[in-house]
């Protein structure tokens, strides 16, 4: 019977987190199961309990297609940096949320020693989110950056004194061209996080869209745009401009975009892949998350 490797993503900054991921690896064998580590990871709980120092390492001796499935023990940005991790194979991200509430770990941390219980059972629904496929384009035309986003990808101004100039385009036609801080393409995911704050529309992760929001654009058709999942969007830097921008993805990768550079984002033909062990309930996640009042409601749920 082949071994059952299962990748428990955890930060070394917080007791709580390192006593959990002792806990979530312990309870993995005592099942069988082999828990592996990220390197860096194995290297920064290892520092912190040399214990960990005997769990396999991802890239050494497990490799990333030998995974069944993720564990993240943190937050919404813990849950991002899994999502890197099994990038390019076919293992769901299960999170336990270890610090406030987030809008992708699953369950509490109260729950941890049933979820492992479930992941040995496979007792769990794999839920696919649209992910964002992110390239990046020179003067010339040839592709000098890709990446992908689960929640967005974000075209800033590199300097905080200069405005970018760009042209934005939708499926090879130009829309408008305009002076802004930046440009915010999400995903429904991501419609919670930098677009929320950006004053773009939350959107059900059952939907199928893109999100395309300006930033402090000088512009009168500057408006948050919601398009088709299907359509390519497009971020030319005019080259006649003089400031350059940055391109993030997720918050977590960036790349440099200098006058010229044109940003292609579309949809990834890869989903990422959360586990779940409870229905969605997105309403009340957003309830949860922004402590919405909701005191006098009358309805008896079921959308009667």
């Amino acid at each position: 019977m082949n071994e059952r490797n299962i990748l428990v993503v955890a930060h070394a900054r917080r007791d709580d987190t390192v006593a959990a991921a002792r806990r979530v690896i312990d309870a993995l064998r005592d099942a069988g199961a082999r828990p592996v580590l990220a390197p860096d990871e194995s290297l920064d709980l290892s520092a912190v309990d040399p214990s960990f120092a005997d769990v396999d390492v991802l890239g050494e001796t497990v490799q990333q297609d030998d995974l069944e499935l993720a564990i993240v023990l943190g937050g919404d940005g813990t849950i991002l940096r899994a999502a890197e991790l099994v990038r390019g194979c076919s293992a769901p991200v299960l999170g336990i949320n270890m610090g406030h509430v987030g809008f992708l770990a699953e369950i509490d941390r109260d729950d941890m020693d049933d979820a492992v219980r479930r992941v040995i059972a496979r007792d769990y629904e794999v839920e696919e989110r649209l992910a964002l496929s992110v390239r990046v384009k020179d003067a010339e035309g040839a592709v000098v950056y890709e990446t992908f986003a689960l929640n967005e990808a974000t075209v800033e101004k590199a300097s905080r004194e200069r405005m970018i100039e760009v042209v934005l385009e939708i499926d090879g036609l130009p829309l408008s061209s305009f002076g802004c801080d930046g440009m915010v393409v999400s995903t429904p995911t991501g419609s919670t996080a930098y677009n929320f704050s950006a004053g773009g529309p939350v959107i059900w992760p059952s939907v199928e869209a893109i999100a395309v929001i300006p930033l402090s654009a000088h512009a009168l058709f500057a408006k948050p745009l919601v398009v088709s999942p299907d359509a390519a969007v497009a971020i030319e830097m005019l080259e006649s401009a003089s400031g350059s921008g940055i391109l993030w993805c997720d918050g977590r990768r960036s790349h440099d975009l200098p006058p010229g550079a044109r940003v292609v984002v579309r949809r990834s033909s890869r989903p990422v892949r959360l586990a779940r062990l409870h229905p969605a309930e997105f309403t009340n996640r957003l309830v949860r998350k922004f402590q919405l009042p909701v005191a006098g409601w009358r309805g008896q749920g079921g959308g009667a």
